[in-house]
């Protein structure tokens, strides 16, 4: 997973997108990401319940919905 873009739920901006800097391991507790502004934090997360995964930023602006890699509400309010 390292190298891959989610989001994490955003009191401000309700979704913020954040690039993973080390390995989720099964079980782990944290996910280490990186925010655009360059903030690092330790995100936890529920292993069941991951942080929804990013489209290519060639997605963004889509007019058909249905041809984004990934469909959730964050990928939605961001296109």
């Amino acid at each position: 997973l390292q190298y891959n873009r989610v989001w994490i739920p955003d009191n401000e901006e309700v979704w913020q997108s954040a690039e993973i800097t080390k390995n989720y391991r099964a079980g782990d507790h944290f996910l280490h990401v990186q925010l655009e502004d360059g903030t690092e934090l330790d995100y936890p997360v529920d292993p069941a319940a991951l942080p929804p995964l990013r489209n290519p930023d060639i997605l963004v602006g889509e007019n058909d919905l249905t041809a984004l890699s990934y469909l959730h509400e964050p990928a939605v309010l961001h296109n």
